[in-house]
């Protein structure tokens, strides 16, 4: 069944319960009121014949001594009470009544009764209730179609978002909604399925070029040492040559597979920090040392500074060692930290100017160049893939901040680029703090920081 007709059902079964229970209220409530208002008229008639009757011994305004049809409840009142009693035969003209009765006297005198006629009150009634049926009715023949018709447009609209989908799903990525969808209509759902289908297709759109994109820097990036690995092949003299010629052929192919395989390398380590597949192996080790060693495999001129933490402090005022011990050492990856620090420093040497300096202080890690600094869109907006802020080609591809930001994700640490004042980059990178357990390590238990470079 389509959409449409299923809210113009259900728009019509809610008509017809609140009619109906608008319907079944006011019935009750008028024959209350019947009844209540006949009861009334039985006891002021009732009041009224007695006094009659004291004065001149002869009943008046139809009351009767101990009529036949007087209900058994009434034919013995207590004391000289005015009683009423509902009676729901019907005799002729007469329908259901409320009947009043009072003794005239002591306890065995007659009991003067009264009879009031519910009848006429009830046939208002009944026609009250085929009044409010009939209007039910034709309200529900008047709602009906306007439920269909306004089912119809969100239907409609419905079917629109879905032909949307299907076309981005279909490849056609510059498929909207627009806003007109919702303009006119106002906010509503509808308005914000669309929306947020637009969204998606913008974000899709987005990370389609940005693969593209990246397809095509990977594929230039490629071409650099698998072309210098060409032409040192085509400088291969086919018979005999000289040793010195041979030799720099062979350096030029070794430095350009050397190139290829950093290349690849990256890339792979980007796919596996997207997929999420990285898993940091932790080990409590001197910060310091560790640094200084990811310093040191650089091959860089770089000032590496190491200064007092807090916590060292701290514990040189307490001539606490245990606790000094800990405040040297951290507990994370050393090979992803020293991967970050690796690349922080080359990317300074590569794009900034020396001197550059790196500072460890407790639990963080500054690189500092004097050059002019990272971009603007950089610092926006992150590091990207194939993006060095560079005029040039060939001053590296731009993976160096990418990995580094991955990595530092992956051990929990916080990894900001900023500029200085005074001109330069400033990296910083701050690992989480230690456990709460800062017992020192036990001999052996002390990670390896000489670790191969991924």
């Amino acid at each position: 069944m389509p959409l449409r007709w299923k809210i113009a059902a259900l728009a019509a079964a809610t008509a017809c319960l609140v009619a109906l229970a608008v319907g079944v209220l006011v019935h009750v409530w008028t024959a209350m009121d019947i009844r209540s208002r006949a009861e009334m008229d039985a006891t002021n008639t009732v009041y009224s014949a007695m006094e009659v009757y004291r004065r001149t011994g002869t009943p008046a305004g139809g009351a009767e001594l101990d009529p036949a049809e007087l209900p058994t409840a009434l034919r013995h009142p207590a004391g000289a009470d005015r009683r009423v009693a509902y009676d729901g035969r019907v005799e002729g003209n007469l329908g259901p009544s409320v009947w009043g009765a009072q003794r005239v006297g002591g306890p065995g005198s007659p009991v003067l009764a009264v009879r009031i006629n519910m009848s006429p009150q009830l046939h208002d009634l009944r026609r009250l209730d085929a009044s409010m049926a009939v209007a039910s009715l034709v309200s529900l023949a008047a709602a009906l179609p306007l439920a269909v018709y306004g089912a119809a447009l969100v239907a409609r609209r419905l079917r629109r978002v879905a032909e949307t989908a299907a076309r981005i799903s279909g490849g056609d990525l510059d498929a909207r909604n627009g806003p007109a969808l919702g303009r006119a209509r106002g906010r509503d759902e509808v308005t914000d399925i669309a929306a947020t289908v637009d969204l998606m297709a913008d974000s899709l759109g987005r990370r389609l070029r940005i693969e593209r994109q990246f397809t095509a820097d990977v594929a230039h990036e490629l071409r650099t040492p698998v072309g210098g690995l060409l032409a040192a092949t085509d400088l291969l003299p086919p018979g005999e040559t000289e040793d010195l010629l041979r030799a720099r052929v062979q350096d030029l192919l070794r430095a350009r597979v050397r190139d290829l395989r950093g290349l690849v390398e990256d890339l792979l380590e980007i796919s596996r920090l997207d997929a999420g597949a990285e898993a940091p192996v932790r080990a409590r080790v001197p910060l310091a040392a560790v640094v200084a060693e990811a310093v040191a495999r650089t091959g860089l001129d770089t000032e590496v500074t190491v200064t007092g933490s807090p916590a060292a402090e701290q514990a040189e005022l307490v001539a606490a060692a245990e606790h000094a011990v800990a405040a040297e050492h951290v507990e994370t990856d050393p090979r992803r930290l020293e991967r970050i620090v690796g690349n922080l420093v080359t990317n300074a040497h590569r794009h900034g100017r020396t001197p550059v300096r790196v500072t460890v202080e407790g639990l963080t890690v500054v690189v500092r160049d004097h050059g002019p600094g990272f971009p603007a869109d950089l610092l926006l907006d992150g590091p990207s893939r194939f993006r060095t802020g560079a005029a040039e080609r060939g001053a590296g591809h731009g993976l160096g901040l990418t990995i580094a930001l991955g990595q530092a994700r992956v051990l929990g640490a916080e990894l900001r680029l900023d500029n200085a004042a005074d001109g330069g980059a400033i990296a910083t990178l701050r690992l989480p703090p230690p456990p709460t357990d800062t017992r020192p390590p036990h001999d052996g238990a002390e990670a390896d920081t000489r670790r191969p470079r991924p």
